[in-house]
C-alpha cells in the first residue's frame, strides 16, 4: 500500500513537471529596426517644453518651444515686483500619440540616459 501511495505521488509530481516544461518562457530578443524617413521627418525639431495628456489607451505628448529670452526675463521681472503675464505663448513643435506599450518603452529608454 505504501508502494501505491509512493507511485501516486510520483505520478502527480511528473504531471506538474511536464506542465512546467510545456509552459512557454518569456524571452527578450534584440531586433534591429530601421526607420525610413517620410517627407522631412528626418529633420530634428527642437523643443524645450513638453505637456502630457493621457486618454484611453493613448498618451499624447506635445513638444513645444518657448522663446529662451522670454524665459530668462521672467525671473528678473518677478524680482523687481513687476507684473508677470497670465499666459505664455509658445509654439507647438509636434504632437505625438503613443500607445501604452510605446510609453513603457520610452520610459525604459529614458531611464538608461544618465
Amino acid at each position: 500500500m505504501a508502494e501505491k501511495e509512493s507511485k501516486g505521488k510520483k505520478g502527480g509530481e511528473g504531471a506538474e513537471t511536464q506542465a512546467a516544461q510545456q509552459a512557454p518562457e518569456a524571452k527578450q530578443i534584440g531586433l534591429g529596426v530601421r526607420l525610413v524617413p517620410a517627407g522631412n521627418s528626418d529633420q530634428p525639431v527642437f523643443a524645450n517644453y513638453t505637456v502630457l495628456n493621457a486618454g484611453p489607451g493613448v498618451v499624447f505628448v506635445d513638444f513645444g518651444f518657448l522663446e529662451p529670452a522670454m524665459l530668462a526675463a521672467l525671473p528678473r521681472v518677478a524680482e523687481r515686483g513687476g507684473k508677470l503675464p497670465q499666459t505664455i505663448n509658445g509654439r507647438l513643435s509636434v504632437r505625438v500619440a503613443l500607445s501604452a506599450d510605446a510609453v513603457r518603452n520610452l520610459k525604459r529608454q529614458l531611464a538608461q540616459i544618465r
